[in-house]
This record gives structure tokens, sequence and C-alpha cells, in this order.
């Protein structure tokens, strides 16, 4: 057996309707596909409704699972409840909600605009909130139990420069996580969620740390396991905190980073060695694009 395979029983998501938001790309499809695999249906949301039907053809032929994709801005509660109301018309029930969607800027806090800033706390925490209060409140009315799993940081804890934004905006997250399973539990509601390290994904630390900076801040020379996550690792994890086998898991926070954050609190402190001249060829580097 090997990091990069399934960990859980054959069928032990069957009949379970699954939502994961930011679910098209990167981390997110890799854990829709995993619970694809143990029998789920998944429902993924984002933005880009070409991108979510290429993944959802790809998933569905891999896995032969059913996968909806649905098109939602998760910074606007009109169209998650869209996304619950086609998830209900398409599968019935829905048991669990991965907010996965996020957004994130690596910059000197001061050249950030406001609306630089709004951006990234709109979707990583509102969005959350959003999407939980709104199938929260469904759960509830059904008298329906539910599983939420919310994907924050290991800064969401401690702090770090040059995320500023996301830093808050996961420490909100962190903050529902733990206030919503005390006060949702006696609704059968849990509510865990995962502090993933890094596990990159194609083309999204290229765009964070462009040319020559990737290799200069390569995560791995910075873990004490020497290499980066595995996706499957992560979808390993985030499939059974959904799962019923992790039934007494509630309000916890489980971080799999190979302790990373152990070496130095705050992922992205260590910029503090970027120039101001670095600084502005990522700033120049982005509108480029």
């Amino acid at each position: 057996m090997k990091n990069s395979d399934g960990m859980l029983k054959e069928e032990a998501l069957k009949g379970k309707t699954i939502i994961v938001t930011g679910g098209g790309t990167g981390l997110g499809k890799a854990m829709g596909q995993y619970f694809l695999e143990l029998g789920a249906n998944l429902v993924i949301a984002s933005r880009k409704m070409e991108v979510l039907e290429d993944t959802a053809h790809e998933l569905a032929e891999k896995t032969g699972g059913q996968v909806l994709p649905i098109a939602c801005d998760v910074r606007k509660y009109e169209e998650i409840e869209q996304v619950i109301r086609a998830t209900e018309e398409k599968f019935g029930t829905i048991h669990g909600l991965l907010n996965n969607a996020a957004g994130n800027f690596i910059s000197p806090t001061e050249r950030l605009s406001h609306r630089a800033f709004d951006i990234i706390v709109d979707i990583v925490l509102r969005g959350t909130y959003y999407f939980t209060l709104a199938l929260g409140k469904k759960w509830i009315a059904l008298q329906q139990s539910g599983t939420l799993l919310n994907i924050v940081t290991t800064y969401a804890w401690t702090g770090s420069g040059y995320v500023v934004p996301s830093a808050c905006a996961k420490a909100g997250i962190l903050s529902l996580t733990r206030s919503l399973a005390v006060e949702w539990a006696k609704y059968k509601i849990r509510s865990n969620a995962i502090a993933p390290g890094p596990f990159p994904t194609e083309g999204a630390w290229s765009r964070l740390l462009p040319g020559d900076m990737a290799q200069k801040f390569d995560p791995a020379l910075k873990n004490p396991l020497g290499r980066v996550g595995d996706h499957q690792e992560l979808a390993n994890l985030a499939a059974y905190l959904m799962s019923d086998y992790s039934a007494y898991i509630n309000g916890e926070v489980i971080t799999i980073d190979g302790g990373e954050w152990l070496m130095g609190a705050g992922e992205f402190n260590h910029l503090e060695s970027v120039s101001s001249s670095m600084w502005d060829q990522l700033a120049q580097s982005k509108k480029d694009k």
C-alpha cells in the first residue's frame, strides 16, 4: 500500500450526495473524484460552467459516478440557494458540503487595494458562511443530519504575512467550524475542517509565485518530510471526515502538512527576504497575463 492509494472501503460513501465548492479544478476536483470512487453522488460548483462541464465529463468517465455541474458565485446567496434546489431535484437528499472555494494574493498588504482585500475575504469567508447557512437552515428545517467540511490553512491560527486577506478569512472559517460544531450538534450536523500544507496543483503555484520565485521558495525545501503532499493523501482525509466512520469527530481541525507549520509559524513569512524590485517584477508579471 502506498500513500497515493485510496484509504477507505469501497462504497464507503455510497448513497451520499456531496456538494464541493471550487470543485472544477485542483484539490476540489481531486477530493470530488475520490468521493465518486467511494460511491457518492457529486455536485461541483464554481463560476466557470465550461470548466465544470469538462470536469464533470472527465470524472464521470473515470469513476462511472454521477456528477452534476452547477455554475455558482459563492458570494451570491441566491445562487447558492439555486445550487441546493438543483441538487435536491437531481439527487434528493444532500448529505455533505465541502467548502473548498478560495482565492489568494501573495503581496505586501500595503500594496493591496481595499477591493483586492474584499475579493479574497468575500470568496473565502463570505462564500463559506453563506453556503453553510443556506444548507444548514435546510437540514434543520427538514430535521436531517448533515456533514460540513471546511478547508482552512495552518496560518488560520498563527496568521501570516503577505497573505493577510486569506489569513483573516481562514481564521473566520476556523471559528465558524468550531462554533457550529457545538451549536448544531443537537441537529446531528457535524462541522470539521482540514488545514492542508502545500499540495501544489497545475498552474496554481506558478500563478502565485511566477518565474524563478517558484524555485526559490519551493515548499518542499522547508518541509520536515522533504516533499509536498500527494492529492490522494488529502482526498483520503476528506473522504474519512465526510464518511460515517468519523461520526464521533466534531469541531476538529486536522492539519496535513508533513510538519511544515511546526518548522515556522506563518506559511508565507519567509517572503520577508523578497526585495522590493522582486515584488515589482511579480506585480508586472500579473499585469502581463
